[in-house]
């Protein structure tokens, strides 16, 4: 099927649901709320700037410098997430309420008098203020969590075969980053600076690097240069590297110097001391007509008798990386939901492969919830993190 079919059949529904959702909200916290024009007209202004804004963010890039576009990006952007929890806020009190009246009806099977439409309206606005309130606390909280740096994390890992020399070996995950309109150099070097202080044995970029051109981003991307590891800093593509011209960043990587492993392997170590690390282009690259991930290709040179790890950045096909032997699969991709309710679509979706550290037969896989964000910038219930994976002996 064409890529354009495939964006259409995602856009409509998502455009429907927008469009019901900002209606909805007009409807419960401004039109029941009051009946003064002004302040139903200035409501109206605001949702459909807010509306087409959010739909048009990408495309403002073509018009508007880039000072510009950053700060309308990060206004519209905050505008999806508000709307997701005015929503949630405003539906679960709405859903509440028609709870309390159900019980009640059952109680009082008899006929009562009607609600007064002063009770209605106080009700109304006590609903409205509520859900503002709770709705724009979650957004900021949201906010100040995707634009902290991200935390680091330790997980210690046992590694099958890991030879008892390399006991304690630290590798350190970055993933998911998305510089693009809104992250940019700031966030590089603060992601940087924190990753070299843990004094890496290893680091690991697991995809998705960026969100647009290499003219546009090498100012912001050319940070990660300054990466330091004992055994260098290794990459592999994904889904939003090929959205933004895989080849070329991967040749801007390279020039970095941090190596790229697009289906292939190194040994990292030396004789008995060392372990095998392969990685794949990204699961999805040949819906986009790539040649993409290559397991096969990946794990030839990799020896069943020696400690393997492979980096890919989504967690799809781990069933068959488990059936081949490799001890441990690092990912990221899925953001761990990034935001509530993602963060339940989530785990509906990937299972315990949301996020974290899960085991299949004897290969393990630790999915990163990743370390920047992408359309709403927020962070609710899957905090963003730098994973510190600690190799034990197996």
């Amino acid at each position: 099927m064409p890529r354009w079919v495939n964006l259409l059949l995602f856009f409509i529904p998502v455009l429907l649901l927008f469009t019901a959702g900002h209606v909805y909200l007009y409807r419960r916290l401004v039109h029941d709320v009051t009946e003064r024009r002004g302040v139903r007209r200035a409501a109206q202004v605001l949702l459909a700037v807010g509306f087409a804004g959010a739909l048009s963010v990408r495309a403002l890039g073509a018009v508007l410098p880039s000072n510009a576009l950053r700060g309308m990006s990060i206004a519209f952007l905050l505008w999806m997430g508000l709307v997701i929890y005015l929503l949630t806020f405003t539906l679960a009190a709405d859903g509440l309420r028609a709870l309390a009246r159900w019980r009640a009806r059952r109680k009082a099977p008899a006929p009562s008098e009607p609600e007064s439409p002063e009770r209605r309206v106080l009700l109304s606005r006590g609903l409205a203020l509520g859900a503002g309130l709770a709705g724009t606390a979650v957004t900021v909280h949201g906010t100040w969590r995707a634009f902290h740096p991200p935390d680091v994390r330790d997980i210690p890992v046992r590694l099958p075969g890991l030879p008892k020399a390399l006991e304690g070996f630290t590798l350190v995950q970055l993933t998911d980053i998305h510089i693009g309109g809104v992250l940019q150099r700031r966030f590089v070097d603060e992601l940087v600076s924190r990753t070299n202080a843990l004094k890496p044995d290893l680091i690991a970029i697991t995809g998705d690097l960026v969100d647009g051109s290499v003219e546009a981003l090498s100012p912001f991307v050319s940070g990660f240069g300054a990466l330091r590891a004992r055994h260098g800093a290794f990459f592999v593509t994904g889904n939003h590297d090929y959205y933004s011209g895989a080849d070329e960043w991967v040749a801007y990587v390279k020039s970095l110097g941090i190596q790229v492993l697009r289906n292939r392997s190194v040994v990292i170590g030396d004789g008995a001391a060392s372990f095998q690390l392969a990685g794949v282009d990204d699961w999805s690259a040949s819906r986009l007509g790539e040649p993409g991930y290559d397991l096969d290709a990946a794990l030839r040179d990799v020896r069943p008798d020696r400690a393997s790890v492979l980096l890919a950045h989504q967690p799809s096909n781990f069933d068959e990386v488990a059936k081949r032997g490799v001890g441990l699969q690092i990912s990221g991709h899925t953001h761990g939901g990034q935001l509530f309710p993602g963060t339940v679509v989530a785990s509906l979706v990937w299972g315990n492969r949301d996020a974290g550290l899960s085991r299949t037969e004897n290969s393990q896989l630790y999915v990163s919830r990743g370390c920047g964000f992408v359309g709403p910038p927020m962070r609710v219930g899957a905090p963003s993190e730098i994973a510190r994976i600690v190799l034990l002996p197996g």
